[in-house]
């Protein structure tokens, strides 16, 4: 039934009740009316009305839902979608609500993919840069610095070897800008290797204790999963370290339940409600990209933790 019949049909059966009503009730209108009659007249014109807004009530339910799940959906947590019930205007209207959704969501999924894709071509590039021609240069730099120190007399020397301390430690910035536009660990060594080095080099630049656990066999992720694992636990601590006030983060990775999840959980000031900042919103994009599940829990008091679930295919025997 179309929402105009169906609005028609709840108006018809109100107005019929009043008709029947006033036809078949031993009530009588005197001119002019006398009150006990307008307090019946009243009285059931009120009951009218709550009977017709009761009815309308129920029959446009639906629309309320659909217009609450506009204004919460969000595509970057898909699966919210509407039961649909019966035939008619309002079942079709969700229908169509939810395949436009799911078009999307699909439509979302690739073009996140294409900008990551993009994105991730654009690190390796600066970080490509960065290392031949930055750093080349600073390691010349270095060389000759080393040479003038050798041959200058004092206080020069002193001088020089300051520049070339200088020197040094900006080269090995250098490195490690490389090191995070560019896992090359993880290219050539793996997840578990990549993740111990991101943690090790985590923990002796900021100062905060790092506990890691990681699981034995895991099961072998293709090159993309790995990086958008590796990219979600590196956003992850980045966060702990610049918002969360935390001494401590645990670092995990476990196969469960067909699926390998990362969890990255720290015991900072946490907030009650986890802010969705470009952070999360980076974080979740690469979710989508391999169909993976993020979940972000912020406690006050209790520290924030970010677990990202990747469903892993059984093998065919």
């Amino acid at each position: 039934m179309s929402l105009f019949w169906r609005i028609f049909a709840l108006n018809a059966v109100v107005l019929g009740a009043a008709t029947a009503l006033l036809l078949w009730a031993p009530v009588t209108v005197s001119v002019p009316v006398l009150l006990t009659e307008a307090i019946i007249l009243v009285v059931g014109l009120v009951v009218m009305l709550i009977a017709n807004a009761a009815l309308l009530r129920i029959g446009l339910a639906p629309l309320d839902r659909l217009t609450k799940l506009m204004t919460t959906v969000d595509l970057l947590r898909p699966g919210q979608r509407l039961p649909e019930h019966g035939r008619g205007g309002i079942a079709e209207l969700i229908r169509t609500f939810n395949a436009m959704l799911e078009r999307l969501e699909h439509e979302r999924a690739a073009s996140s993919a294409r900008v990551l894709l993009a994105q991730e071509a654009e690190r390796h590039r600066i970080a490509q840069e960065l290392h031949d021609e930055v750093g080349q240069s600073m390691t010349a730099i270095l060389l000759g610095l080393k040479r003038a120190a050798d041959e200058a007399d004092e206080p020069l020397r002193g001088e020089l070897h300051q520049a070339q301390e200088i020197t040094r430690e900006s080269l090995d910035e250098v490195r490690r800008l490389v090191r995070r536009l560019r896992p090359g660990v993880l290219e050539d060594l793996g997840l578990v290797s990549a993740l111990t080095s991101l943690t090790t080099e985590f923990a002796t630049h900021t100062g905060l204790r790092v506990v890691r656990h990681f699981d034995a066999g895991l099961p072998a992720l293709d090159q993309q999963t790995e990086l958008v694992l590796y990219r979600v636990a590196q956003e992850a601590l980045t966060n702990a370290a610049r918002h969360a006030e935390a001494g401590r983060v645990e670092v995990s990775l476990r196969h469960s339940d067909g699926s390998v999840v990362l969890a990255v959980a720290d015991d900072g000031r946490g907030t009650g409600v986890a802010r969705e900042g470009s952070g999360i919103r980076g974080m979740r994009e690469r979710a989508l990209l391999i169909g993976a599940t993020l979940e972000v829990a912020s406690q006050p008091q209790a520290g924030t933790q970010v677990r990202l679930a990747v469903p892993v295919p059984r093998r065919q025997p």
